[in-house]
């Protein structure tokens, strides 16, 4: 917990990767993706146009199986319209979404601001989210950009990857971490995140104090964070999460919460391992689920409190023990992914089998599609939850990517 704060019940509690899931924000697909063509599949960091209609279904679906489990869903949308019912936060955060977006001409950025200021909330957040086409504007005829169709179709992009709420942002404690996300086409996810944890009456105790800014030059992202204990925290050192971030927030952990440790976990700099959690999760208490073959190019540093902000790092002979000295156990239990198959593995981590969201101790959701690696923790007495994910999957993200849980139950 922070320092100098009883324990009591709060809104956001999140000590461990493990405890049951209290509550969770997601995002479910909207009319977002429908903005989706193949020219900007790879600027808006997707590999194929999903099925909006399908997408919806698997992701109410996945909502539906959190809530039977005992867990509140909130939803990105319904907070954001919230916030927007406030007038003064309604014109902050158009001047700021329309600056994010790049437009600067005045005369343009007035035309819009205007056409947004007319809109209720809930309009109002559907635009923040699924954007704002040259198309959707009055008097868009006196814009060269009406005529010439090559040019970028939007004003304000559509927020694509949305409905992956694990990485703009990640609960530690009783704060969060708005993260500042390497890729320009998910920046403003994080813009809209800082909104509503700093305006939104839910988060109210937190008192708008995150453990990172989303403006901040050095990125780190939610998929590469991993709250294995009170003391301990993993975080991935990945092609979205820098050194230089992980040291910052380290360092701000040592100093106002009951982190003692953060374990780095270097994992290869490519997309196909986007993050930690992509390769690595926990299972239960002393079990983790792992793409076989990582375990031997990972390298771990241990970073702990030293004089000043300057951390002691000291390198770490292997994950395994890395993971077993932090949590204080007598041994823990790596689950290879396929069965351990290296051809099984490789095909079901492409859907993002070692993507886990516990809900609870050795009780995990996962796609119903990687049926090897569901089967494999199943026999290592893993309770397994299945989702349906054709869709979702296209996203290049699984159960866990597609959650923020926002309060656990201690461990």
């Amino acid at each position: 917990m922070e320092k100098g704060v009883t324990v009591r019940e709060k809104f956001l509690s999140v000590y461990s990767e493990i405890g049951k899931l209290r509550s969770v924000l997601l995002h479910r697909p909207g009319r977002e993706l429908e903005r989706l063509t193949p020219a900007y599949l790879e600027e808006m960091l997707f590999d194929d146009i999903p099925w909006l209609k399908r997408i919806q279904y698997e992701h109410d679906q996945f909502a539906a199986l959190l809530a039977g489990q005992g867990t509140e869903v909130y939803y990105y949308a319904d907070l954001l319209a919230d916030i927007l019912k406030n007038p003064e936060t309604k014109d902050k955060m158009i001047s700021d979404v329309i600056a994010f977006s790049g437009i600067s001409g005045p005369v343009l950025s007035r035309e819009i601001s205007e056409f947004l200021k007319e809109k209720n909330p809930e309009e109002l957040a559907e635009i923040f989210i699924a954007g704002l086409s040259i198309s959707d504007l009055p008097g868009r005829k006196n814009r060269l950009s009406y005529y010439i169709k090559g040019a970028f179709p939007f004003y304000i992009p559509p927020l694509i990857n949305l409905y992956f709420t694990r990485d703009p942002g990640a609960v530690i404690g009783s704060r969060i971490s708005v993260n500042s996300m390497k890729r320009e086409a998910r920046r403003r996810e994080s813009l809209i995140l800082d909104y509503i944890y700093r305006n939104h009456e839910y988060f109210k105790e937190a008192s708008g104090r995150s453990w990172y800014n989303h403006n901040e030059n050095a990125s780190i992202e939610g998929g590469d964070i991993l709250v294995l204990s009170k003391e301990t925290v993993a975080i991935g050192c990945s092609v979205r999460t820098s050194t230089d971030a992980i040291e910052r927030i380290s360092e701000r952990l040592f100093k106002e919460s009951d982190v003692r440790e953060v374990l780095v976990i270097q994992i290869p700099f490519t997309r196909a391992y986007m993050h930690l959690d992509t390769v690595f999760t926990m299972v239960d208490y002393d079990k983790f689920t792992i793409f076989p073959g990582i375990e031997e190019s990972v390298k771990v540093f241990s970073l702990t409190p030293g004089k000043g902000s300057d951390p002691v790092i000291t390198g770490k002979e292997s994950l395994k023990d890395a993971i077993k000295y932090a949590l204080k156990l007598p041994a823990v239990k790596l689950i290879p992914s396929g069965g351990g198959d290296l051809v099984t593995a490789a095909r079901e981590q492409w859907n993002d089998s070692t993507n886990t969201l516990a809900v609870a101790p050795g009780v995990v959701v996962t796609y119903e599609r990687n049926a090897v690696s569901n089967s494999t923790l199943r026999e290592n007495g893993i309770e397994v939850l299945e989702i349906e994910g054709s869709e979702l999957v296209r996203g290049r993200g699984g159960p866990r990517c597609m959650s923020m849980p926002l309060n656990r139950e201690p461990v």
